[in-house]
């Protein structure tokens, strides 16, 4: 056995070489970095302007080594500390990502404040939502760029090897997104090159045969350092807990950038992934007999059937160039195209009640669905600021606009058109492998063109030391042109909608109670065009509401531990609710509109260093989600979370060990079920611990140990079907730098 590991492990090594190298002579290792720059004040130049713009030093975290950061754009636009922004953001470095093994966007949100998972399948499917606030996050950015929120869930399997840090805005964040919920946005944050020359290589072997070697590779390209460049691999292979589930993961990325001028810097690039995954299941596994009592699976059981498999691939393109007027004003423009494309064959077991004696009652819901969908973006962005009153004011005003375009076949499913039967048998004996695969006839086309215009602009104002106050609005017109057709009839149903002029206001007021401490309100309304479906198959109406925030924060030891509390409430009507068990008529979650409903809570939150050798990441939510009759709504995603992720590092061996854990605890959730009989499925409260430790054998080597879910706690991962959260399992691994 140990034999054979070496050599998959050894195997995996050569095959991420010998791809990255295709890819190298491919010309197609290029990515576009973020190239925002340090905060620095300078008045010397204008007696009236002074320039405060953010530098890669500031806001970059690798070579930190801290699980917090200095400061961000994420909320506004405007390069604040997290301390001055008004709005509570986290920040997954790094620093922490290498530590707790965080491979994936998942990874990251299961470690990050107030956000929870409700995963009722594998990763990547249209049936594992995340929620913050109450609500469903679809906002993603890459650099700062809004990604399409059509196709959300390919962005969950995201690999973090290309990134440097995960910045997370809880609460609605309108100004930099345009339409979103008041949930959270998730901004993947790319690496960048270095002025100096660096690279890694890294190995690492864990439970159920998985294997993954990274690459990273950063260096001035000429001798003055005016062009760099970086390329980061990745490859991954490996089988799950789950039966009949393997994932196969091939990463790449590189960015050149280069000093045009003193004053002009320019970066071009591309980054492709490719995931290829075998036994997916859109659910687990059926939950309830036919008497209404829950079955206890074990979490290896598999609702996939062993045909079944998805094959997704995202390319993207990107180009910018920052030119600096002078010290004090920079204007930035990007451009950028993604390319996506996704193959899936779809069949898992769904029954409504399980016979005890004979184990029928389980039908085969098959499928295909295949796509390609494309979204191509230009940002312009300005930022500078000015002195009025003896104070520093800061600005920044912009433009966006994005198309997106899909155009796919359609696919008889869910036993609808096939002469196909679907009955599996006893699912207690069933291996996967009967019925088989069906022929899913295309039985016509859909094609999908969106388009959003938004300005917007903020302006940071400073009446006095200790005030600020932040002004913004965004104003944005979107639209929406659908099509299917129905190759039965040869008739082809076109769907418009759109929205013109929808101004999305922000407010934010700072004050500094000491040099430490300093209190915040923030207030937003909430603008979103919806991609959930009626029953019936209708999209809904577009969500509308307001989000307030009320908070505190503090910043200790030279921006090393920031701590944050808030207060919340949000209000929101044509808020979409998931109807359990129920699907649309193309096969997604079925949802309901719910006007008049309200979430409300707390959120603590504390990052990085206590002291010298010890670092934290910790924070406790609260979150209460209430109709207009207040009844609570979402009940299926925990009202109370609690993580914390610390480690420590001994005073002893140099300071060459460093060691730590995990606590991640959360309330308990249910669902209110009709079928076999009226029931409530309930996932008790659980804690889940994990641990780690890094020795640092000489300055270039290190190895790292993760232990997760240490205690072996077996838990639910939603209420909708049986989907098992991993048991105990380990990661061992080795980094060479240089």
């Amino acid at each position: 056995m140990k034999e054979h590991q070496a050599k998959h492990a050894l195997t995996v090594a050569i095959r991420t070489v010998l791809w990255g190298g295709s890819i190298l002579v491919n010309g197609s290792l290029f990515a576009a970095s973020d190239n925002t720059e340090n905060l620095q004040q300078n008045s010397e130049q204008l007696p009236t302007i002074t320039v405060t713009a953010a530098n890669s030093d500031t806001l970059t975290t690798e070579e930190t080594g801290l699980y917090t950061a200095k400061a961000t754009t994420a909320s506004t636009g405007l390069a604040l500390s997290l301390k001055e922004t008004p709005q509570l953001v986290s920040v997954i470095t790094r620093q922490q990502m290498e530590d707790q093994n965080l491979t994936q966007l998942t990874d990251v949100v299961t470690q990050a404040a107030g956000l929870t998972i409700n995963q009722g399948g594998n990763i990547g499917s249209d049936n594992t939502p995340i929620y913050a606030r109450g609500q469903s996050v679809d906002n993603y950015l890459l650099d700062g760029v809004k990604l399409l929120n059509s196709y959300s869930s390919i962005f969950q399997s995201q690999d973090t090897a290309l990134f440097d840090r995960i910045e997370i805005v809880r609460g609605a964040n309108g100004l930099m997104t345009g339409a979103g919920s008041a949930s959270a946005s998730i901004n993947m944050v790319r690496k960048k090159p270095l002025q100096n020359f660096k690279a890694s290589v890294s190995a690492s072997a864990g439970s159920w045969d998985t294997y993954r070697t990274d690459i990273d590779v950063s260096s001035p390209l000429n001798q003055s350092g005016s062009l760099r460049g970086r390329a980061v691999l990745a490859y991954q292979d490996g089988d799950s807990y789950i039966d009949r589930y393997a994932e196969e993961r091939k990463v790449a990325y590189g960015v050149l950038e280069a000093d045009l001028t003193d004053r002009t810097k320019a970066s071009f690039g591309i980054s492709h992934q490719q995931i290829d995954i075998t036994g997916i299941a859109r659910g687990g596994l059926p939950s309830y007999y036919k008497d209404g009592s829950l079955i206890n699976w074990s979490r290896s059981d598999s609702a996939a059937a062993d045909w079944t498999y998805s094959d997704r691939s995202t390319t993207g393109y990107f180009a910018d160039i920052e030119h600096k007027f002078n010290d004090n004003w920079k204007l930035k423009g990007t451009i950028s195209r993604t390319e996506t494309s996704s193959d899936e064959v779809v069949g898992y077991a769904y029954s409504s009640g399980i016979d005890k004696q004979t184990g029928a009652g389980a039908l085969i819901y098959a499928t295909r669905w295949d796509y390609e969908p494309t979204q191509n973006l230009f940002n312009l962005t300005l930022n500078g600021s000015f002195n009025l009153f003896n104070q520093t004011h800061d600005v920044v005003v912009g433009t966006t606009y994005t198309k997106s375009d899909n155009q796919r076949p359609t696919y008889s499913g869910w036993n609808n058109g096939m002469s196909w039967d679907g009955n599996l048998g006893n699912i207690f004996t069933w291996d996967g492998h009967n019925p088989t695969r069906p022929e899913t006839m295309i039985d016509g086309w859909y094609s999908g063109d969106d388009s959003s215009r938004s300005i917007f602009g903020a302006v940071r104002l400073k009446p006095s030391d200790k005030a600020a106050i932040i002004l913004g609005t965004r104003v944005e017109d979107w639209k929406r042109v659908t099509k299917n057709h129905d190759n039965a009839t040869n008739t082809t149903e076109t769907t418009s909608r759109k929205e013109t002029g929808e101004v999305i206001p922000y407010i934010g007021l700072t004050y500094d109670l000491t040099e430490q401490w300093t209190t915040y309100a923030s207030y937003t309304s909430i603008f979103s065009p919806q991609d959930r479906k009626t029953v019936s198959g209708d999209y809904l109406d577009p969500l509308i509401g307001n989000s307030t925030e009320l908070g505190i924060k503090g910043e200790f030891f030279d921006n090393q531990l920031n701590i944050g509390a808030a207060i919340y409430q949000t209000k929101e009507d044509n808020k979409a609710i998931a109807v359990d068990g129920v699907f649309a008529p193309d096969g997604s979650q079925a949802y309901r509109a719910e006007s008049g409903t309200e979430s409300r809570g707390f959120e603590l939150e504390a990052t990085g260093k206590l002291t010298e050798l010890w670092q934290v990441s910790g924070s406790f939510t609260r979150n209460l989600s209430k109709d207009n009759k207040d009844n609570a709504i979402n009940t299926n995603i925990p009202n109370n979370t609690a993580k914390i992720f610390t480690t420590y590092t001994l005073p002893y061996f140099d300071k060459a060990l460093t060691v730590g854990g995990s606590l991640r605890w959360q309330s308990d959730i249910y669902s209110d079920v009709t079928r076999p009989i009226n029931t409530r499925f309930t996932q008790d409260s659980y804690t889940i611990v994990d641990l780690m430790a890094r020795y640092k054998i000489n300055e270039n080597l290190l190895v790292n140990l993760n232990v997760n879910n240490l205690f072996n706690e077996k838990y639910h991962l939603a209420t909708t079907n049986s989907y098992y959260g991993a048991p105990t399992n380990f990661n061992v691994g080795v980094r060479y730098s240089w």
